[in-house]
């Protein structure tokens, strides 16, 4: 499967040029992960994969819309076909200002103080998804588990660690690149 994911990634998300990346930086390597877990065979491949490396309390998985969007969805299917109920919630980048106000959504079925995984498509710095754990535990949930499908290798890891979480990668930057 991991293989099949890189080949994938390396089609349809890895593009070189100059890039502005969302941590400001610039950057000759893009990876539009997306492109990837939209496609049906790469969100099948990432939905086990993720499942697989999933910590065993987890009871949910979540992040950042919209990149964790596909991700969460295709895990919480691949989950459920193996009869475990995995369910999915988004974090929204700007509080609601209707209706009720959420940063969560899907809560429904994640009740406070539940085990979570909070996921990225890809990961540079790891300051989006330190404020998606941050909100997710704002919001009573407690973080077990921090995954990414790509990590870019620029310090993410490091910075989660400087948090007290460890970041787990589907694929490397280098491993895209060998």
């Amino acid at each position: 499967m991991r293989e099949r994911l890189i080949a994938l990634l390396r089609e349809l998300s890895v593009r070189t040029g100059r890039f502005t990346l969302a941590s400001g930086r610039e950057s000759d390597f893009y990876v539009d992960a997306r492109q990837t877990t939209l496609n049906a065979e790469g969100a099948h491949l990432v939905g086990r994969m993720v499942v697989d490396r999933l910590h065993p309390d987890a009871v949910a998985v979540g992040g950042m819309t919209m990149g964790a969007d596909p991700i969460v969805t295709a895990a919480s299917l691949a989950a459920f076909s193996e009869g475990r109920h995995l369910h999915a919630f988004l974090i929204r980048k700007n509080q609601k200002d209707h209706g009720t106000g959420r940063w969560l959504e899907g809560r429904a079925s994640v009740p406070d103080g539940a085990a979570v995984c909070i996921v990225e498509d890809t990961t540079t710095t790891g300051g989006s998804l330190l404020k998606a754990v941050e909100r997710a535990e704002d919001a009573g949930l407690r973080v077990v588990q921090t995954l990414t499908v790509v990590d870019r290798e620029e310090g993410a890891s490091a910075r989660l660690a400087d948090a007290g979480y460890t970041l787990e990668a589907l694929v490397t930057r280098s491993e895209l690149l060998a």
